[in-house]
């Protein structure tokens, strides 16, 4: 029997294909393990509604470590293990910095996926077409993002600026690196940004905590740059076969590709 008690997954890159679905093996594989008693998490940039297209696939979970460690949450109760926010002055900041290079501003809430109309039917200038279907369905529309904030104090745990190319990127990069945030790359001219120190591998370590379990009986698989984190505070580190050479070389182990069920490969080989 395997020592390995939770096992975290990345979502898109890992256990999603390159179309975004999951696979009946990695999906026969992941809910094997819950039957089984071992705790299986989404480890993920996304919030809650952007899971909603996997429920089905992911009845049996309980826990998710979302929007990048800011939030763990308790799918079963429908509430928080714990939350948190990006602070009010910080996300002013970025919503100027994102206006200023003409960024599409995104911003992940307990409740909500939030953005401008117009940058949701446009989003493949920012290089973010593949999201439009699930953009257009789930996000809340507004206009003016510090009005949203100011009314919703305390809600916003990560802030998205999807950029027009890597330029623009760049620059922004360079003004957000003076504040007080973890900042991650995931899509190919995205900035995520969290509260300092919060990162999927601090949401590993709370959830570990509340679970009672030893972190070093932990098994998490990822493809990102947000991933680097949790692969190395897990008890094993297991990098997607697309991964970048970066990510594959800090790993304990490389597994298949998100479209050969990587996922799946790794459960074989670890439980």
């Amino acid at each position: 029997m395997s020592k390995y008690k939770l096992l975290a997954i990345d979502m898109d890159g890992t256990a999603l294909t390159s179309q975004k679905k999951i696979s009946p093996r990695t999906n026969a594989a992941v809910n094997d393990l819950l039957k089984r008693g071992v705790h299986v998490v989404a480890s993920t940039g996304r919030g809650i509604d952007e899971l909603s297209d996997y429920t089905e696939e992911f009845r049996l979970m309980n826990y998710g470590i979302l929007i990048s460690g800011g939030l763990v949450y308790d799918f079963f109760k429908r509430t928080p293990v714990t939350i948190h926010p990006v602070d009010e002055e910080t996300m002013f900041k970025l919503i100027d910095f994102g206006t200023e290079e003409r960024a599409m501003i995104h911003l992940l809430t307990l409740h909500s996926s939030v953005a401008r109309e117009d940058d949701i039917q446009h989003m493949d200038a920012f290089d973010m077409s593949i999201y439009f279907n699930m953009f257009n369905r789930i996000c809340l529309r507004v206009d003016d993002f510090k009005e949203y904030i100011r009314t919703h104090p305390g809600e916003v745990i990560k802030v998205n600026l999807y950029h027009r190319d890597r330029a623009s990127r760049d620059r922004n990069f360079e003004r957000m690196s003076k504040f007080d945030l973890t900042i991650s790359f995931t899509e190919r001219n995205n900035l995520e940004a969290s509260p300092r120190g919060i990162t999927k591998a601090s949401g590993l370590e709370e959830l570990c905590k509340f679970l009672g379990i030893d972190i070093a009986d932990t098994v998490a698989i990822g493809d990102g740059h947000n991933d680097v984190e949790i692969l190395q505070a897990a008890g094993v580190g297991v990098a997607m076969g697309n991964a970048r050479d970066d990510i594959k070389q800090l790993a304990d182990f490389v597994t298949a590709d998100n479209d050969h069920d990587g996922v799946a490969v790794a459960i074989e080989k670890f439980f």
